[in-house]
């Protein structure tokens, strides 16, 4: 069998939404800017790097988990099923379980970068050519018609990276019952969510020696430069990150190097001395937590998998059961 020509559905974010999303972020007496809009190509490529770096245990140890259960992973998804994976990025921690399906699933990759998406679906199709590819680019925090997948028996969302730790914990609560009405009783998700650790392992993944997270960080505004025009000084902003104790979450700021005025287009916004932009949080769960966090969302927990030093977690979800509502969608 061999692949078909990858199918490319656009359902990117218009430039007039990025840039009301920004002015409306920096207008609030506390500055922030979603940190969705970190992944343009090179925002991508420079996350690719922080996932490689010594101090960023995130991804080595969701791949050790990925690598050592993928089989009970695949088996618990059954036979012929679409796999749909939310901010796919590279998709490489994907092909650890298309390595276990051996054909029996189709793969809808969905990432808000078009340019990066179009690179990473385009490769994995011809490494799995057996594999029907059908890359989405889309904003999935967003509402969005979720690919139905006819001719499979049933869908499993795959949300790897512990993204969900960048939703404020009302907001993932939504997410997930956003989720769950767009899916069939039958369909799955597995999620990787990270976990509550010593302050000194998670200020030293955010806080890099290499400083590409720093980079990373500044790259959200060399963004809005490029594309709206705005003429943020990137040297007048520092990265910082570090852990809210109270909150349970990483804080990610850029800070203001003195009294400045950056301007966007016609409108303008004053920065005082020490003044932060909030660009990302990451909270930390534990299993009970994010267990209780799922209640009444429509998704009911049916395995969990960790690492021997409980650093991460991966869950498999299912959709919860709807009674009085026989057939559903």
């Amino acid at each position: 069998m061999t692949n078909s020509p990858l199918e490319l559905i656009n359902l990117h974010p218009k430039k007039e939404s990025f840039r009301e999303e920004v002015v409306t972020g920096l207008r609030k007496s506390k500055k922030e800017l979603p940190a969705k809009f970190f992944y343009d190509k090179r925002g991508s490529e420079l996350f690719e790097e922080i996932t490689r770096l010594p101090e960023y245990y995130v991804t080595r140890t969701e791949i050790e988990i990925l690598d050592l259960n993928a089989e009970e992973m695949v088996s618990l998804m059954g036979e012929n099923f679409l796999l749909v994976e939310f901010g796919s990025g590279s998709s490489t921690k994907v092909r650890i379980l298309l390595d276990q399906m051996q054909g029996k699933a189709a793969y809808t990759p969905i990432d808000i970068s078009l340019l990066y998406l179009k690179e990473s679906a385009q490769a994995l199709g011809e490494a799995y050519p057996e594999v029907q590819v059908t890359a989405v680019c889309a904003d999935y925090t967003r509402p969005f018609l979720i690919p139905e997948g006819e001719s499979f028996e049933k869908r499993v969302v795959f949300f790897p990276g512990s993204t969900v730790g960048n939703f404020e914990p009302h907001l993932a609560e939504k997410f997930f019952r956003d989720t769950a009405r767009r899916l069939r009783q039958n369909d799955t998700m597995l999620i990787g969510v990270d976990l509550q650790k010593d302050r000194n392992i998670l200020h030293k993944a955010y806080n890099d020696s290499a400083g590409i997270t720093a980079a990373f960080n500044k790259n959200i505004l060399q963004r809005i430069n490029r594309e709206l025009g705005a003429d943020f000084d990137l040297n007048r902003f520092e990265h910082a990150a570090f852990y809210n104790e109270n909150a349970n979450r990483i804080e990610m700021h850029l800070r203001s190097n003195g009294n400045q005025k950056v301007n966007i287009g016609p409108d303008s916004f004053e920065f005082r001395n020490g003044e932060t932009i909030h660009t990302e949080n990451s909270y930390k769960y534990t299993i009970e937590g994010f267990h209780e966090l799922l209640r009444g969302t429509g998704f009911e927990p049916e395995r969990v998998w960790t690492d021997p030093q409980n650093l991460f977690s991966v869950h498999y979800l299912k959709v919860a059961e709807r009674r009085g509502t026989a057939g559903e969608r």
